[in-house]
């Protein structure tokens, strides 16, 4: 929680995820694979500007109209593929309000066993568009432990998540907050090359090797 502190006190309270409503979050959280957000947005804007922005609608279009629609984002042709495979799951589960209903387990087995969702998709898709209590881990998370010395780096995913959960309640709300402070924070100076000058973590930071 020192680090969460910190960050909250240099940056304020985040915004994030970026988006209208569930199913959106749903879809960018397939399309932001590999790629910024920047380039998930375009991607976003162009299935909004088709009015195709819905489960049926989506599943209506062929291959090749999905991923030129979805181009922005690279890898289209694959993200193309992995959000079929997603969308046809919604909709023999009845939506993601249904999937929800079953509880985060469940609801987590079953987004992972979607050819294309890994673990960092699926969480993604469950506290951000489902409100269910699951910390994502990504690259900005584990570096951002690594350089604290509250993780080695060869941790996996399921480590560092379980590690996160047991040791912070299962608050969406906080959850949420502490994913979109260590984004933030990976921007302004926790970076693949840091800049520590005028680092809010300074004070408790281990350094960087």
């Amino acid at each position: 929680m020192s680090l969460y502190d910190g960050m909250l006190a240099a940056y304020g309270a985040q915004e994030w995820w970026p988006a209208d409503n569930a199913f959106e979050v749903a879809i960018g959280a397939v399309l932001t694979q590999n790629t910024n957000w920047a380039n998930v947005e375009r991607a976003i804007a162009n299935l909004k500007q088709e009015g195709v922005l819905q489960l049926d609608a989506l599943l209506g279009l062929s291959h090749d109209e999905l991923a030129e629609l979805i181009r922005p984002s690279g890898y289209y042709n694959i993200k193309a593929q992995r959000l079929r495979a997603l969308l046809e799951y919604l909709r023999a589960v009845g939506g993601l309000d249904s999937l929800a209903r079953g509880g985060l387990d469940n609801a987590r087995r079953g987004l992972l066993s979607v050819k294309g969702v890994g673990p960092e998709t699926a969480d993604d898709i469950l506290l951000y568009a489902m409100d269910l209590p699951v910390f994502v881990i990504d690259t900005y998370t584990r570096r951002l432990l690594v350089r604290n010395r509250l993780a080695h780096g060869s941790e996996s995913y399921e480590e560092l998540r379980q590690g996160f959960e047991a040791v912070l309640p299962p608050d969406v709300s906080l959850y949420k907050q502490y994913h979109a402070l260590i984004v933030q924070h990976a921007k302004a100076s926790c970076r693949k090359q840091p800049a520590c000058a005028g680092c809010c973590l300074m004070g408790i930071c281990s350094g960087v090797d």
